[in-house]
């Protein structure tokens, strides 16, 4: 027989939770912070103890596929309260969720109120049936649970005020943006050159401009939008994997030999403090360096050539028969790092100086300013309707990108 929890000291941790986010600026309205002191986010994981089920910066992983990969999930907290904020849900609005377990959509109706709707879908039956549980279990009976692909949206119920999706997107379908009203917010974990954030989009005619954007991790979506990234291994080092998110160069063969050049370094000048927030520069360059991807390495195959990075992400950029990829050599007395770089081909030293300067213009003009804005335009969207500093092609969407200067 399975013990039934301590309801009181549930809601002990669920307070101190709330208190934690409002404390570090995750929590900021008064909405937000009363829908997630009132839903009982415990009854959703039984499986789990209070103390997972309520630890504020941490998921509740509730599937897996065979080979161990995580399939569904309870967000943790924070990541359910940051989108919140971004979705800026109000009394009588019309919201849809993709991707569900249960909790964010219970937050969904708190903030929607009696006068408005909430639609909750997933791909995967077994997720939507513990949401259905939960929400009959706890008296969210109003919101809808929609088993089916969300590529499409659910028009059934459109227009939206907002669209949540609580699942990792590498590219934004048109539905979703077809079923928002204008001006509705699409709040989304968008993956650009395999960097994820959490941005909040508002609709803009046929298009969407981001307003605010958070790093974040999410289980991908799967079904028509599911995007898996491609990985080759570096000619001449077995034990060397890169990974391409956007795909990989026209033509590999060119770094066949890469490895047999001389390795050229630099250093940039630019340093930071132990811990400052590095998300715009590594947003930075995955814009502005040429055909970028992240690198792994299996230290007992590779041939030690390349690294240490000394970096939590390993940025690589190719061009050509050129490669390199991001360094930092350590301050420990004064608890800084400085940024350089590894090249080699037959520019090697040249392409090198060309990555160093990217990071310098970063360090120089945008390293303490805002995120970057981000528009999503349909394809097939002409060029000269597009403002930006970059543009990315994906499948359904253009996206560009520009940098405000700090």
């Amino acid at each position: 027989m399975t013990e039934l929890p301590d309801e009181n000291q549930a809601a002990e941790l669920r307070n101190k939770v709330v208190d934690q986010l409002k404390e570090d600026g995750t929590i900021v309205s008064p909405g937000v912070e009363a829908a997630m002191r009132k839903v009982p986010r415990h009854l959703a994981v039984p499986e789990a103890s209070l103390g997972d089920a309520y630890s504020t910066y941490n998921a509740v992983v509730t599937q897996e596929d065979e080979h161990g990969n995580h399939t569904s999930s309870v967000s943790a907290p924070q990541v359910q309260a940051m989108q919140l904020e971004q979705a800026d849900v109000s009394p009588g609005d019309n919201v849809l969720e993709i991707g569900t377990n249960g909790p964010n959509a219970a937050y969904l109706a708190e903030l929607a109120g009696s006068t408005g709707q909430v639609t909750t879908v997933d791909i995967d039956p077994a997720p939507a049936a513990r949401s259905e549980r939960f929400l009959a279990d706890t008296g969210y009976t109003g919101v809808n649970v929609v088993v089916a692909d969300a590529e499409d949206g659910y028009a059934k119920h459109a227009p939206y005020d907002a669209i949540v999706v609580t699942a990792g997107a590498w590219d934004i379908p048109p539905a979703w943006i077809e079923q928002l009203k204008d001006d509705g917010r699409l709040v989304v974990p968008l993956r650009i050159n395999g960097l994820s954030r959490s941005y909040r989009f508002v609709r803009q005619d046929d298009h969407l401009v981001s307003t605010s954007a958070h790093v974040c991790g999410f289980v991908p979506v799967q079904g028509a939008g599911s995007h898996a990234q491609q990985a080759m291994q570096l000619p001449g080092d077995r034990g060397v994997t890169l990974h391409f998110d956007e795909g990989p160069p026209a033509d590999p063969s060119l770094l066949n030999g890469v490895l047999d050049t001389e390795r050229a370094e630099t250093w940039t000048g630019v340093t930071v403090a132990s811990q400052e927030p590095i998300g715009t520069l590594q947003m930075y360059l995955a814009a502005h360096v040429p055909t970028y991807c992240s690198m792994s390495i299996d230290r007992e195959l590779a041939t030690g050539r390349i690294g240490p990075t000394g970096l939590g992400f390993s940025m690589v950029a190719i061009d050509g028969a050129n490669f390199g990829y991001i360094v930092v050599r350590r301050d420990t007395e004064k608890k800084t790092a400085e940024f350089g770089f590894h090249a080699f081909g037959p520019d090697g030293e040249a392409f090198a100086e060309r990555l160093a300067d990217i990071v310098r213009d970063w360090g120089r003009d945008y390293r303490r300013g805002p995120s970057p804005l981000i528009a999503v335009y349909p394809a097939g969207t002409p060029d000269d309707r597009i403002t930006g500093d970059r543009i990315i092609d994906k499948e359904h969407s253009r996206i560009s990108i520009s940098w405000p200067v700090a």
